[in-house]
């Protein structure tokens, strides 16, 4: 359940209190949702107990995916130094498994609703998500996802995603959707292969989705390619064949960004009995595992570089999709009222006719002259009546009008649900619901809340996110050469 709108302003603060000294840049950011929010409150894309803070990880996320059999447990166990994660040649997990740090000795094991309703960890409110991709799935949330802590000081500041074994040929639907949610919310993704199957053009499924789809994204260069288990390669000592069949392969799918490194669990090592051999893949293990840890440590900036990006992304999106997807939608709706009120008026007209046929009416009220003496009929009634009978023409095509708006908003409701193209289908049923109620005309241009002064608002938060990203450029670029610090 999402909390109040006092919850939310506490959660925001507490971000803020803890961001001050671990990254002010982080503190302007939470100072532009802020903003941010308050134009979705006016628009009526958020409710007042939500906040666009809380849509995205604010610490470091680094996802493990990969194949079946891959070793991303082993590998997890063997960076944080702690045997949390079950492992085996066979899939012995088949959820998504949140890591993150605790204080204790012992590590706990919580269901995956804990992770649909608390907004500081990746898949808040996932549950609604899981609904619209495969009814009835939302209510499963624990049978995809759970929560883990682990004491290991090597998670302290960061959150990890263990995947289960990926076969795209297999995986559900709602399976591909948290595989593509997980990545779109990465600082770093690293992606396991097995060097134990080399075959590598029999997973094409696989790879196009872990693969192909990277191509045309802004952040490739957060993809690792990990293939793991190299030392099943020794005894024929070639590991360079390995590498370049997967090389290809990967190439043949696209890739185009991203390091690929070779690995393997010296614990879980086949026996190397040459000792030179021993010595020089031992060797390439440990080089690459210190660029994968070093690639991990890199993450605390390139979260900050996330969170700045998702800020301007949305506020794009706000501007450039959401708001003309809104007027569309509105402008739709009033279009479907005029019609439903003309279509209304028409079958009254016929009532009225009727009505007066069937009541003796000698006046021919379907000719026009049949009108104009009916019309010298109703004046000479006196003015009470007329008031009376105005009053009742009136308060029928009041209630005619008000059922046909409903009519119209039901319908329009209904194609949004449709349409799997909708930006944020949630944020704009909520604003055009807001924009049909009975106060706001049919006939405005703009939809409640569009101001000059939101539009204003929203270019002013863009430039403030994107002067934050210069600073943060500041602090690791100098392309002028001046050795000063800003």
């Amino acid at each position: 359940m999402m909390g109040s709108s006092k919850e939310i302003k506490h959660r925001l603060h507490k971000l803020e209190t803890h961001l001050v000294n671990e990254s002010p840049l982080l503190v302007d950011a939470v100072k532009g949702f802020r903003e941010l929010d308050r134009i979705g409150y006016r628009l009526g894309l958020l409710g007042r107990d939500q906040s666009y803070a809380t849509q995205i990880p604010w610490w470091p996320l680094i996802s493990v995916l990969g194949t079946y059999s891959a070793g991303k447990s082993t590998f997890i166990n063997s960076y944080i130094n702690y045997p949390l994660q079950e492992t085996g040649n066979q899939a012995v997990d088949d959820k998504f498994t949140v890591i993150c740090y605790a204080s204790g000795q012992e590590s706990r094991s919580l269901p995956g609703v804990a992770l649909d309703a608390d907004p500081r960890f990746p898949f808040y409110q996932i549950a609604d998500e899981l609904e619209h991709v495969e009814p009835g799935d939302g209510a499963r949330v624990n049978a995809y996802l759970q929560l883990k802590t682990c004491p290991s000081e090597k998670l302290r500041g960061y959150i990890f995603i263990d995947s289960p074994g990926f076969d795209a040929d297999a995986q559900r639907t709602a399976t591909l959707r948290i595989t593509d949610y997980i990545i779109d919310l990465s600082d770093l993704v690293l992606v396991f292969f097995d060097a134990r199957h080399p075959e590598a053009g029999t997973m094409r499924d696989t790879l196009e989705h872990l693969v192909a789809s990277t191509i045309q994204r802004k952040d490739a260069n957060k993809f690792i390619f990990v293939l793991n288990q190299i030392d099943t390669t020794a005894r024929e000592d070639n590991p360079e064949e390995v590498v370049s069949s997967w090389h290809k392969a990967l190439s043949q799918n696209g890739l185009t960004a991203g390091r690929f490194y070779t690995i393997y669990n010296a614990e879980a090592a086949v026996p190397i009995e040459n000792a030179s051999v021993r010595e020089r893949f031992a060797a390439k293990c440990r080089e690459d595992m210190q660029a994968i840890g070093d690639r991990i440590t890199e993450v605390h900036v390139e979260r900050v570089y996330r969170i700045l990006g998702n800020l301007e992304k949305k506020v794009r999106e706000i501007e450039q999709r959401t708001v003309p997807e809104l007027q569309q939608r509105v402008r739709a709706w009033g279009r479907g009222v005029v019609w439903r009120d003309a279509f209304a008026f028409i079958v009254l007209l016929a009532i009225f006719a009727g009505t007066a046929v069937a009541t003796g009416n000698s006046v021919n009220t379907l000719q026009p002259e049949g009108w104009v003496q009916t019309l010298w009929n109703f004046v000479n009634h006196g003015i009470w009546h007329q008031i009376g009978a105005v009053a009742i023409i009136f308060l029928i095509l009041f209630v005619v009008h008000h059922w046909m708006r409903r009519l119209s908003l039901r319908a329009a409701l209904r194609r949004l649900a449709e349409d799997d193209e909708s930006v944020d289908r949630e944020g704009i049923r909520r604003a055009l619901i807001k924009n049909t109620r009975f106060i706001h005309s049919i006939f405005r241009p703009e939809v409640v809340g569009w101001r000059r002064s939101s539009r204003n608002r929203l270019r002013q938060i863009l430039e403030e996110a994107d002067e934050a990203m210069q600073r943060l450029n500041d602090k690791y670029t100098r392309p002028s050469g001046d050795a000063t610090t800003s």
